[in-house]
């Protein structure tokens, strides 16, 4: 089947797909993930936000927020490495600060802290690290698995067998099930744009955000009995293009509201 084709038919259940995973009202990505994120954020930003948006990224020259979005992967240290996620335990997907983010030290609270940065008057060049961790971070916490259970590592310690070799759950979700479109960012963020997202659009916190991935790793089916069949690429496939839509609008908005 031509990839455009088959994109389009897994987005025809897009929006159904989903809204009986996350309750209304409430209606680590690989680099790939990362990249559409941020590309369907650059087109949903207001003219205040991108102007100054690009100020900030004129002080390394070349720079773009695809460029960046990946940017704290890259540079990932023994410090900055619990920002990148929050762990539930299994019965319960409601955020408890003192027990899902002992010291401040989970993808909630760091968001938390990096938009406080971004929307202060503090110097342009820590205005652009936060900005670098904002678009980043925005983007991990509605992979699902960065908010999965603690248990397993967020579905690294579940092992399975994945388009024809030995994987792991977190995975597939972070790169596999973009990989198996087999088409390009472009692509992939064009039909994305063209399919807009409920209305009114899911309000973002860093928690609720947190709390929606959680649900969706507690749907039946989530978790494959060892094996990913086309059956799951089918019905999950819709569930991810969604979540990187909705991070895609959720991240602009952020930086709608947060840059002068």
């Amino acid at each position: 089947m031509n990839p455009i084709r088959k994109l389009h038919i897994l987005l025809a259940g897009f929006t159904l797909t989903v809204a009986a995973l996350i309750p209304q009202p409430a209606l680590a990505w690989g680099s790939q993930g990362h990249q559409i994120i941020a590309a369907l954020a650059q087109s949903q930003l207001t003219p205040a936000a991108r102007k100054e948006v690009n100020r900030l990224l004129a002080l390394e020259p070349g720079e773009t927020l695809e460029s960046i979005s990946t940017w704290a992967d890259e540079h990932r240290n023994p410090a900055t490495a619990a920002w990148h996620y929050v762990n539930f335990p299994r019965d319960s997907c409601t955020f408890d600060a003192n027990r899902d983010c002992p010291d401040g030290k989970c993808v909630v609270a760091a968001i938390e802290k990096q938009t406080g940065i971004l929307a202060s008057n503090a110097p342009d060049e820590r205005r652009l690290l936060a900005l670098k961790y904002v678009v980043h971070l925005v983007a991990d916490v509605h992979q699902p698995l960065h908010a999965g259970y603690m248990d397993d590592r967020g579905g690294n310690n579940y092992q399975l067998q994945a388009f024809m070799r030995g994987s792991n759950l977190h995975a597939v979700w972070d790169t596999g099930l973009i990989k198996s479109l087999n088409l390009d960012n472009a692509s992939i963020v064009k039909s994305l744009l063209v399919r807009p997202l409920p209305n009114p659009r899911p309000a973002f916190t860093a928690a609720t955000a947190a709390q929606d991935s959680c649900r969706i790793v507690g749907k039946p089916g989530f978790y494959p009995d060892r094996l990913v069949t086309p059956a799951y690429i089918e019905e999950f496939t819709p569930v991810m293009l969604y979540q990187l839509a909705l991070a895609g609008a959720r991240l602009a908005d952020v930086l709608n509201k947060l840059t002068r």
